[in-house]
């Protein structure tokens, strides 16, 4: 078989102009307009002004608006983290309760001196637990109740404020 070669094309060389003078664009000048003077008519200034007038007084409402939505927020989101850290310490609260229950069942099942004692003791433990498991889901639950309708209490009444002001 005969080797074949492919020669790559060579890139041409921009042809040099010696002692030309580089190229410049052309200069244009822009003709100058001017504006006529003509007298705006008084209904149109007027028109003007009262559109501007309401323009700021509309503005200054809904600036007005705005920080009062901002302070509810501001309100609403201090509620709410007092309220979740409220519940969080609740649950560190049971959490521990619980905690302290299963220790005390293992030291009692620890001194227990036969079988049938170990499952009277742990047949008692899970009464209570099961008894305070009840209350305390009732607890946290009226308490994240709480939480969540002091959290809502003054979003709601900044709608109430609203729709009466509209």
């Amino acid at each position: 078989m005969p080797e074949t070669t492919t020669a790559t094309p060579k890139a041409k060389s921009k042809p040099v102009a010696i002692g030309a003078p580089a190229f410049e664009m052309p200069k244009f000048e822009m003709p100058k307009f001017e504006m006529p003077k003509f007298e705006v008519p008084s209904v149109f200034r007027e028109f003007a002004e009262k559109g501007v007038a309401q323009a700021k007084e509309n503005y200054e409402k809904v600036k007005s608006a705005a920080e009062q939505a901002t302070d509810v927020l501001e309100d609403t989101y201090s509620t709410a983290s007092k309220g979740c850290a409220s519940y969080g310490l609740k649950l560190i609260e049971v959490t521990r309760a619980n905690s302290d229950a299963a220790f005390d069942l293992m030291s009692e099942l620890m001194t227990a001196k036969s079988y049938s004692e170990m499952v009277e003791l742990s047949s008692a433990y899970l009464r209570r637990q099961f008894d305070a498991l009840i209350a305390q889901t009732k607890e946290l639950s009226e308490h994240a109740q709480k939480v969540a309708t002091e959290t809502a209490e003054p979003i709601k009444e900044s709608i109430s404020n609203l729709s009466k002001a509209a």
